[in-house]
């Protein structure tokens, strides 16, 4: 008995391993406990090992890898149709074992410690971010059941807040008083969290000159390029600049049949927090191009005849094909470089 390729659905406790030999036959069809795992494929001789892209799978693709074998993660939604009968945990291992071995497939990057730590600290700024808007809307909500209006923006309501407390005309309760002011504090200390974060973030961007040179592309910030070196990794995973687009979501989602093209919205795919970036950066892109006199450029010709919303996704677009090409080819970004080129 000789395994090829296996495929392993993974748990917190309890994984189901399928293995076939190099004929597609069934050969091993096993559960393990949790501290069985890494005893039994260290013994186990070297194969190709697929896994779905979820919780603690790069952490087993990088042990596995260390007793070498080759370790493929691929999206749950790929493996899916592969699934022949009732979901469980079985056909499941059965479903990833078929799934990795079929050559059109597309594969995760296996991301190493550092790729994660970074990118846990970006989880952790935006749920802390989320957490800060989500606390002062509801200090805005409360104010406003009192008929104090607070206008949009955090900035407003640390403005504008300590103002109305201190007020003694707005005929608040003493114990709402002292309940806003409670709210406020946590709203602040939610803000040095963000900020203490973001320092972290910036202070590992720097660090790495991979990321100090995303830098350079109009559009992109430390936060977004140190989050697209941690996610991106090896940059030659992809085939060209357009993968990594549709990787993001940043294409059109297509619904074409007999012969007929329709082409719909962007498909949204991917990394959520990653194609925002991308696109809250061209966002401030277009506001800076637009407040210049000089009306000339590709930029400028886009919205010349389309929406500034469709305009800023294909400037994330044109970014993002821009960071593979800067990653894959160690290139450093030159402004006007494609009108360079055909020039």
């Amino acid at each position: 008995m000789k395994i090829t390729t296996a495929g392993i659905d993974l748990a917190k406790n309890v994984f189901q391993v399928h293995g076939v030999d190099e004929h597609g036959k069934t050969v091993l069809k096993k559960q393990l406990k949790r501290d069985q795992m890494a005893s039994f494929f260290a013994n186990l001789p070297p194969c190709l090992i697929g896994v779905e892209a979820c919780g603690s799978a790069h952490h087993w693709a990088r042990k596995l890898q260390s007793f070498g074998h080759t370790v493929k993660l691929m999206a749950p939604q790929f493996v899916k149709p592969y699934v022949k009968t009732n979901k469980n945990d079985a056909a499941d291992a059965e479903a990833i074992c078929e799934a990795v071995r079929r050559p059109n497939m597309r594969f995760v990057p296996v991301k190493n410690v550092e790729q994660q730590a970074v990118l846990a600290l970006h989880r952790v700024r935006q749920g802390f971010v989320k957490a800060r808007t989500a606390q002062a809307n509801q200090i805005r909500g409360l104010l406003s059941e009192f008929g104090l209006i607070i206008p949009v923006g955090i900035v407003n309501v640390a403005k504008r807040v300590p103002e109305l407390i201190e007020d003694a005309s707005n005929e608040l309760p003493g114990s709402f008083r002292l309940l806003i002011d409670r709210l406020m504090d946590h709203l602040k200390e939610l803000d040095a969290q963000v900020d203490e974060m973001q320092a972290q973030v910036v202070a590992w961007h720097r660090a790495s000159a991979t990321s100090v040179k995303l830098q350079k592309i109009p559009g992109i910030g430390p936060i977004t390029a140190s989050a697209l070196v941690a996610s991106l990794g090896d940059a030659k995973n992809f085939d060209s600049g357009r993968q990594v687009a549709a990787w993001l979501g940043l294409v059109p989602r297509q619904h074409s049949s007999g012969g007929k093209n329709m082409l719909l919205g962007m498909s949204k795919r991917g990394d959520t927090y990653l194609r925002t970036l991308l696109i809250h950066g061209a966002r401030a892109v277009i506001r800076a191009a637009q407040a210049k006199p000089d009306k000339e450029g590709w930029l400028h010709k886009l919205l010349a005849r389309r929406n500034a919303n469709v305009a800023a996704v294909a400037l994330a677009n044109k970014n993002a094909r821009t960071v593979w090409a800067l990653l894959a080819h160690g290139r450093e970004y030159q402004p006007g470089y494609g009108v360079a080129c055909a020039a």
